[in-house]
């Protein structure tokens, strides 16, 4: 279970400017589960609405929004008491109803203690359209596949998720802590963190059955843009999914449209890019020439690099073999380390607050995978698929903008050199707290 996602959950449960709750996150990811698993343990009573499963719950939202009413005739179709602060409802899929979503407004100006918890596969794109919802009536939560971490605690071994937990500084882990935790990651780099793919690979499962659910999961993706994605843009939509692995093998990884099909321009598929990064599908990660904050402010929004929500997802798109699970290191330098960058933005993505960016000079003789944003300061992150350090983008970088420290992963160990703070990549969740406090 998604730790950090309970503790909140438990948070907003128990705020005093508690509003209904609306749990975003890709399908597939675990919002379901983790929203019953809340209301089994922290509720008397749970009373469960899918939208999708269950159209005819649309129905109690068309006559008006009053939520006595609703309230009132829910409680007899679902032949269960709602009573305000024992019980949780939840309106799973709730972006299949515009009224039941647009109905949580009146829930917060009128029905307070009434606990509601909402989730949407493709809540982004359906909140994405202007004025589709009133703003500042509802709390947000955004769930994203399983960290390394979580994956450890998965697998059994919250030992070293424990130990990761507890590290204050730059020194070493002893070496055989060292070389399993390198072990785990590449599993995790195979089997990626999508729940049940993590959940059947924990209980034994063969590589060849993960790899069999990974590529449902993304039957359940294009199925998605068939149903739910404007007409014109549902072949572009597979066309830039199918695309993201051949772009990441690139030295460069940038995304260029005349590579998702010939002769295509940016402008056609920008719709369709959006639609795949508000449905949670991809991250965007923006070029930026000067290091000053906002980073935002000085993007380069026509020069970006796409990334997977998910690199076990990436591996099965990509059709990978699965036979670079038994195969040493391999699978980390596969497709020019395309698996290492994915998953380091998978958990900068996870763990940060906002978009992604990477640092290229001007010219573009140089470039670092990523800048990472802290309260004061622009950290420069450089990604390495093995345990070479040489690098003369992190040496242009330092010497244009002078940062207090330069950020470093590779699959060596903890170690700090001047300013050069070398963090493994088993590690990269740490990394705003190390870089934060870390001596």
């Amino acid at each position: 279970m998604k730790r950090d996602i309970y503790a909140k959950l438990l948070s907003w449960k128990l705020s005093s400017r508690r509003k209904p709750l609306l749990l975003q996150g890709a399908r597939q990811t675990g919002k379901t589960f983790i929203l019953k698993e809340f209301g089994l343990h922290e509720y008397v009573n749970t009373v469960y609405c899918n939208f999708e499963e269950n159209p005819a719950l649309d129905q109690f939202f068309q006559r008006d929004l009053n939520p006595e009413r609703i309230l009132s005739e829910l409680a007899i179709y679902m032949n269960q008491e709602i009573r305000p602060e024992a019980d949780l409802i939840i309106f799973d899929e709730i972006q299949v109803s515009n009224r039941a979503l647009n109905s949580l407004k009146y829930f917060a100006e009128q029905k307070a203690d009434v606990h509601i918890a909402a989730a949407g596969s493709l809540l982004g794109v359906k909140l994405s359209v202007p004025g589709s919802f009133p703003v500042g009536k509802v709390n947000f939560l955004r769930l994203y596949p399983m960290t390394f971490p979580e994956f450890l605690t998965a697998m059994g071994e919250s030992r070293y998720r424990e130990m990761l937990e507890n590290v204050d500084k730059f020194v070493p882990l002893t070496e055989a802590f060292h070389l399993d935790l390198i072990d785990l990651l590449r599993r995790y780099y195979f089997v990626g963190g999508m729940p049940e793919a993590v959940k059947h690979f924990a209980e034994g499962v063969k590589a060849s059955e993960i790899r069999e659910i990974q590529l449902e999961i993304i039957k359940s993706y294009v199925l998605d843009f068939a149903k739910h994605a404007p007409a014109a843009d549902i072949p572009k939509l597979s066309r830039i999914w199918e695309s993201i692995p051949k772009h990441l093998a690139k030295e460069n990884k940038k995304f260029v449209f005349s590579a998702v099909k010939k002769g295509a321009r940016g402008r056609a598929y920008e719709s369709a890019l959006t639609w795949l990064e508000d449905a949670g599908l991809i991250h965007q990660a923006y070029a930026v020439e000067s290091a000053k904050h906002p980073l935002k402010y000085y993007a380069d929004t026509s020069c970006f690099k796409v990334f997977a929500l998910d690199v076990g997802l990436l591996g099965a798109i990509a059709r990978s073999p699965v036979e670079l699970l038994a195969q040493g290191e391999r699978l980390f330098t596969e497709y020019e380390g395309a698996f290492v960058e994915n998953y380091v933005a998978q958990h900068l993505v996870s763990n940060l607050s906002h978009p992604l960016y990477y640092w290229r000079s001007k010219g573009g003789k140089a470039e670092l995978d990523f800048l990472c944003e802290f309260a004061d300061q622009i950290c420069p992150l450089e990604v390495k698929a093995g345990i070479n350090t040489k690098s003369k983008s992190l040496k242009s970088y330092d010497l244009q903008f002078k940062p207090s420290r330069l950020a470093r992963t590779n699959l060596l160990n903890f170690k700090k050199d001047d300013k050069i703070c070398n963090l493994p990549l088993y590690a990269v969740s740490l990394l705003t707290r190390l870089l934060t406090t870390a001596a």
